[in-house]
């Protein structure tokens, strides 16, 4: 059985090259971000308690035939042609008192 000829030794090498180089670079972010106290870009801000209100103001449904959700203004599933498989994921939050 021959081998890969697509596989060598120098082949290993250059991704094992390239693994470190990203994991260097990620290193050297982190360092800078903590040096400048910024936060990454995967680290958004979160939204204030109004904001987070005003999004979620609907009941929302997901149909798993479909893969999908919908957003509606009533209690009552969303009515369209093919299965009826509406399963209830949140209700609008609640006033507070």
């Amino acid at each position: 059985m021959a081998a890969r000829p697509a596989m060598y030794r120098g082949d290993r090498r250059r991704k094992e090259v390239a693994r470190k180089a990203k994991q260097d670079a990620k290193r050297q972010r982190r360092l800078e971000r903590k040096e400048s106290g910024a936060s990454g870009p995967e680290i958004e801000e979160l939204p204030d308690a109004t904001q987070q209100a005003e999004a979620s103001s609907g009941y929302v449904w997901f149909s798993p035939s479909r893969n999908r959700t919908l957003t509606t203004a009533t209690a009552a599933p969303p009515a369209s042609d093919g299965p009826g498989d509406w399963i209830l994921l949140s209700e609008p939050p609640k006033p507070s008192a």
